[in-house]
């Protein structure tokens, strides 16, 4: 097995390039989770608050802000390599049944994961379903050339914001459909059950879309030098663009900066791009540095990115894992601080999974836990990676 993985360092370093990419910002994922279910303030106001954040606050959320777009469109340019070994009735058919079953992942598996209830009192469509109903998508476009999907993915990411004023309000007709399509927000769908979209589909499909695109650059017939060259220049150009853009204010995010009490909160102001839903600013903020980092990892062979690498080959499984474990602990340290567990309410209304407001640890504990639960997941995640690497199964490619 040893030999097998430095082999695949060695004679596939583009893969390894990218499995590392998406290893690191997972890891720093769940340091955004482990935020949310452990630290004091989480629910009591957003950490890229001008008026309440702190700046490691602030950056301790900015920094994770690269893990959706990143992994989103990592999806896309797998998908096109693995157009590379499949016919397109084959990836057409993968894409459809694997993003079908990552929405049920998503609605099971991980809101159990999220809420620990099986009310359905609150149900939270997040970057998963997003990328299943993506896939979805991906799977009856992947007939026409990867040009035409990249061009249609690149009018979505540079077009979407012309929709910022279009803002319906509850009671409108097409209220829940606009939510989930591109506004991201709030909805009930019954008494007492609410739908909560912060992953509205529209621009993290253009994501899924360019990067699928862009995954021509890492077929077998394309050159690594040029792959590098287009890589770094992409994301150069989209860095630049960035911060032209979000200097005159003018267009690509609905929340604009402005001067602030000082330099550091001027730059915070600066950089504090939407999210809800991913405005043009935010993907080229992010993406802009992960298409550099990307082309300077292609020759990277050192032992100590394996661990990343694991990560990154078993994706799923460490989402998943890793979203029960921080929220069992969280639970935990309820306990152990002097709350019966019979007393604790799961319902939506007492709080976020068991969690209340004004519970938990301050900002240096919460990286304290994020730590220890990344050194916890990596031998799991490590068996997992070997187990995949040795069975065929054909359930192992969903997940």
């Amino acid at each position: 097995m040893t030999s097998t993985y430095n082999s695949v360092l060695v004679e596939k370093p583009r893969i390894s390039s990218i499995d590392i990419m998406r290893g690191l910002v997972m890891v720093i994922m769940a340091l955004d989770h482990t935020r949310d279910y452990f630290h004091i303030d989480a629910f009591n106001f957003d950490p890229t608050d001008m008026t309440k954040t702190s700046p490691v606050l602030f950056f301790t959320r900015w920094i994770t802000h690269y893990c959706a777009p990143t992994f989103v469109f990592l999806t896309g340019v797998g998908a096109r390599i693995s157009f590379e070994r499949k016919t397109a009735k084959e990836l057409s058919l993968f894409l459809l049944t694997r993003g079908l079953w990552l929405i049920v992942i998503e609605h099971v598996i991980m809101r159990f994961g999220i809420v620990f209830n099986f009310y359905y009192d609150v149900t939270v469509f997040q970057v998963i379903w997003v990328i299943g109903l993506s896939m979805v998508i991906l799977s009856a476009l992947v007939y026409l050339s990867e040009r035409t999907i990249l061009i249609i993915g690149l009018v979505i990411v540079f077009g979407h914001n012309i929709f910022d004023a279009f803002r319906l309000q509850p009671g409108d007709n097409g209220f829940a459909l606009w939510t989930m399509l591109r506004q991201s927000g709030v909805f009930e769908v019954a008494p007492g059950r609410l739908f909560l979209v912060p992953y509205a589909l529209l621009p993290w499909l253009g994501i899924m879309l360019t990067g699928y695109g862009l995954g021509r650059w890492y077929t077998k017939a394309f050159d690594a030098t040029l792959r590098k060259k287009y890589l770094f220049q992409t994301g150069l150009g989209a860095i630049v663009l960035f911060v032209v853009l979000r200097f005159i204010n003018v267009y690509g995010d609905s929340a604009p900066w402005a001067y602030q009490k000082n330099w550091i909160f001027t730059l915070m102001s600066f950089l504090n791009c939407t999210k809800y839903p991913v405005s043009l600013l935010y993907t080229l903020m992010t993406l802009g540095p992960v298409l550099i980092i990307l082309s300077l990892m292609e020759d990277v062979k050192t032992n100590m990115l394996k661990p990343f690498v694991i990560f990154g080959r078993v994706p799923m499984f460490y989402y998943i894992l890793h979203f029960y474990v921080i929220h069992v602990l969280a639970i935990g340290l309820r306990v152990v601080t002097g709350t019966e567990f019979s007393s604790i309410d799961f319902h939506f209304s007492q709080g976020f999974g068991g969690i209340p407001p004004n519970s938990g640890v301050t900002l240096p504990w919460v990286y304290v836990v994020w730590i220890g639960v990344v050194v916890f997941l990596y031998p799991f995640c490590k068996w997992y990676n070997q187990y995949k690497s040795t069975h065929k199964d054909w359930w192992l490619s969903y997940l």
